[in-house]
């Protein structure tokens, strides 16, 4: 498939000085700042299902009632992000990430003394502030700071939010096995909120003008900038937000269920030796998935500069759909798991580079952090989702029903991006030019 490319050469000069980029304000130095930010709020999401069985065990409530938690985060993470980046507009990155770090230090802090589900539930809507306000700022700056590689800033920056766990898995695992979960949720609470403060240190707004270097990426790209009003008008934003959901609500169910699936297949202790390594299948797929979920953001935005962004998204969204099917098929052996779920998380990583630098080129950058604000909710529509796969999975015994629901999620994204996304975005590019 080509790709129509609309230069911005008929726009504003999208370059600034080179006198505008020492110091602080320097794309990469913002770049490396936002992603150990990333980093830092990662367990709040991908570290949530160590929990949830020790939660189960010790408090004795229901599974489906101590994942609401997991969809409030989610929720109150996305759903606030547009009025968050309103702030950050006013306020700049830096005040707002620091905000952030403390919301997310608070949250795990009230975790670890909940004795009730309302103070559980109170713990995930302040980790949902928390990790909003980090993530909408970061991934605003990255695609702010690179004008033409804004897939690969965006996907470096979200690596860190998909891999960031991967670095602490392992001593997270071992600690709740070892001091409990309230100790756990105490200690990682506070350093990961105190690390998030001193990396916001270093954020700065990056010049109107835009980043120091351009490439000319074969994407579709508009001339000029959308405000919000103008951006949810345009029917290429519900498509892409129908899209977000669809896929974001299969890879949620995966992230947030997986340890109750394993140990519904009765694997989840079983040991797996891989490469020389050897953990339990649990603690192995999380430390695999997490770590292909951040390797792909990267490594697919950089594709998408290249290739163009609905041809990455519909290799992506099918891949990850037949990665499901082939899981609820043979996901019973614990080697098959630990890979089967990699190759998925590979293929479901890549919308938290591919939709904010799409959201970039289509809708400028004036109002980029808005805009990719308001697409970011679907995720937390998308989270609406989750507990529901827990009370089909109930009704029906297993979790066929809820991984064929999500595949089909995913294969019907992969067709709209190509059928329906790409052509519209071309009309309306064209159509501006």
């Amino acid at each position: 498939m080509s790709q129509t490319t609309v230069s911005q050469s008929t726009a504003a000069p999208t370059t600034a000085p080179p006198q505008e980029f020492r110091g602080l304000r320097n794309p990469w130095v913002q770049l490396v700042a936002g992603i150990v930010c990333m980093a830092m709020i990662a367990n709040l999401q991908y570290g949530w299902t160590v929990f949830v069985n020790p939660i189960h065990a010790q408090m004795g409530w229901s599974l489906a009632a101590i994942q609401v938690s997991f969809t409030l985060f989610v929720l109150v993470e996305t759903w606030l992000v547009p009025f968050e980046a309103a702030l950050v507009d006013r306020y700049g990155p830096r005040i707002m990430v620091m905000a952030g770090g403390v919301f997310a230090g608070v949250a795990w802090i009230i975790n670890s003394h909940a004795t009730s589900l309302a103070m559980l539930y109170l713990g995930g809507i302040v980790a949902g502030i928390g990790a909003g306000i980090v993530y909408g700022t970061c991934i605003g700056n990255a695609v702010k700071w690179f004008a033409g590689r804004r897939g690969l800033a965006a996907g470096l920056t979200a690596a860190g939010f998909g891999a960031g766990a991967a670095l602490t898995v392992i001593p997270l695992t071992k600690m709740v096995a070892s001091h409990g979960f309230q100790a756990t949720f105490l200690v990682f609470g506070v350093l990961q909120g105190l690390i998030v403060i001193l990396a916001a240190l270093f954020l700065v707004t990056p010049p109107r003008t835009g980043a120091a270097e351009t490439l000319k990426p074969r994407t579709l790209q508009n001339v000029r900038d959308y405000t919000p009003a103008e951006t949810l008008r345009s029917p290429v934003f519900w498509v892409m937000y129908v899209m977000f959901v669809l896929v974001g609500a299969g890879g949620l169910m995966a992230v947030a269920q997986l340890g109750p699936i394993t140990k519904d297949f009765g694997i989840g202790n079983v040991p797996v030796t891989l490469l020389g390594i050897t953990l339990p299948t649990l603690t192995f797929a999380l430390s695999l998935n997490n770590v292909m979920n951040g390797i792909t953001r990267p490594v697919l935005g950089w594709i998408s500069d290249r290739v163009g962004r609905e041809l990455t998204m519909f290799v992506a969204f099918m891949l990850e759909g037949l990665g499901i099917i082939a899981l609820m098929k043979f996901g019973t052996s614990p080697v098959a798991f630990v890979l089967l779920s990699g190759l998925v998380f590979f293929a479901w990583g890549e919308i938290f580079s591919i939709f904010p630098a799409t959201t970039r080129d289509h809708f400028g950058q004036r109002y980029a952090t808005t805009n990719y604000g308001m697409l970011y909710t679907a995720k937390g529509t998308a989270a609406l989702i989750v507990p529901l796969a827990s009370v089909l999975t109930a009704m029906t015994g297993n979790w066929t029903a809820a991984l064929s629901v999500a595949a089909i999620f995913n294969i019907v994204a992969a067709i709209l991006g190509i059928a329906v996304l790409y052509p519209m975005r071309v009309h309306e590019v064209r159509s501006q030019a």
